[in-house]
């Protein structure tokens, strides 16, 4: 498995994809002085999960976007494991960047290793809007539709069971490490 690179989509060419940063943008402004973790998790799902303005506005961007070509088209591990980055970070963007993951596996499918320096947020969309049982494991443990939120300096192997998702990621300064190992200790906050 393979990083991509710094390539971003292009928004003025696909007018969904300008709609889901602008959307995002709008979000990063209420979140951008607080730190991921298990506390941010737990905000999030209460005031944005499934059934919000945002959360709902989110999904249908994500699969809009699948459905268009332009959300998660580099293929990392075969077509059930790509991902695209969607904007790098910038004052516009409060300098989170933002990246698409798809995972597609009914059984436990583990991604590519990394720790996230400065946190992560995760937007998670299942593909499919009703009756999908495709859960992201978190640092706190598998999460449907919805959001995890692993804290600074975390490190985990990003797994999917139950189905397709999207995960819609968030990154303080666009920070993503790729040489943590698995076994290494976590940080006391996850």
């Amino acid at each position: 498995m393979e990083a991509s690179g710094n390539v971003e989509v292009d928004i003025e060419f696909h007018p969904t994809a300008k709609k889901l940063v602008n959307r995002c943008r709008e979000f990063f402004t209420e979140v951008d002085n607080l730190t991921p973790g298990k506390a941010l998790e737990e905000k999030l799902n209460r005031d944005y999960g499934p059934g919000t303005p945002f959360y709902d506005t989110i999904s249908t961007y994500v699969r809009t976007g699948l459905h268009e070509g332009w959300l998660a088209s580099t293929e990392i591990d075969g077509p059930n494991y790509r991902r695209s980055k969607i904007c790098l970070p910038s004052a516009d963007t409060r300098y989170f960047s933002i990246t698409s993951v798809y995972m597609n596996s009914e059984d436990v499918y583990s991604g590519q290793y990394h720790a996230h320096p400065y946190g992560e947020i995760n937007c998670v969309v299942q593909v499919e809007e009703e009756g999908s049982r495709a859960q992201l494991m978190g640092m706190q443990g598998w999460q449907g539709a919805g959001w995890t939120s692993p804290g600074p300096g975390t490190h985990h192997f990003p797994q999917v069971r139950g189905g397709a998702l999207v995960a819609l990621f968030f990154l303080p300064a666009g920070r993503i490490a790729y040489n943590a190992e698995p076994g290494m200790p976590q940080p006391l906050s996850v």
